[in-house]
């Protein structure tokens, strides 16, 4: 695995490809269901580890702990929408979200904390267990994203498991940052 403590460019974020290749390059040729299925431990021995530190954010305008959790339970989503949308429909649209809008409109700083670890995890349980029933064809399918273009139900999960590792750096990098 790379090391996903290191932060791309900005601009390689902003670009819809560069993004993608910045999360694949983070899952490297790892197994992605693998990866996926041990985030949500990763995620709740962050969250532990955090304590009353957990909203504290290490900049203005940056997530803190609760935030990188609000985010990827929010991902997790909106990605198992797409997966079912892809393997029901041909070539279904698949709609771009602002994730910093979600985390501050749908979260705040705060919330019920064990209610979003089980969310999360309920969510990536199912979407880990609908993956390991498809076949190849059925990795092969695909959704029309509105910012990257073609996307198929393989390069989606892979980018998720990537997508983990970011965020979960994030989390420790925030955690680090806040006063003990």
């Amino acid at each position: 695995m790379d090391d996903a403590s290191a932060l791309p460019a900005r601009n390689e974020l902003a670009d819809p490809h560069g993004y993608q290749q910045h999360l694949l390059g983070l899952l490297g040729d790892d197994d992605p269901a693998e990866v996926q299925a041990a985030t949500p431990a990763t995620i709740r021995a962050i969250v532990a580890a955090a304590g009353e530190r957990l909203t504290v954010r290490p900049e203005p305008g940056e997530w803190a702990v609760y935030g990188c959790l609000a985010h990827v339970a929010d991902a997790e989503l909106v990605m198992g929408t797409r997966y079912r949308f892809v393997l029901a429909h041909d070539e279904p649209p698949l709609i771009g979200y602002d994730q910093d809008r979600w985390v501050d409109r749908l979260h705040g700083d705060e919330g019920d904390v064990d209610a979003m670890l089980d969310l999360f995890e309920a969510l990536r349980t199912a979407n880990v267990a609908l993956w390991r029933t498809t076949t190849e064809a059925d990795r092969a399918r695909a959704g029309m994203h509105a910012e990257r273009g073609l996307e198929s139900l393989d390069l989606a999960f892979r980018m998720i498991a990537g997508h983990d590792r970011f965020h979960i750096a994030q989390a420790t990098r925030a955690l680090a940052a806040a006063p003990a």
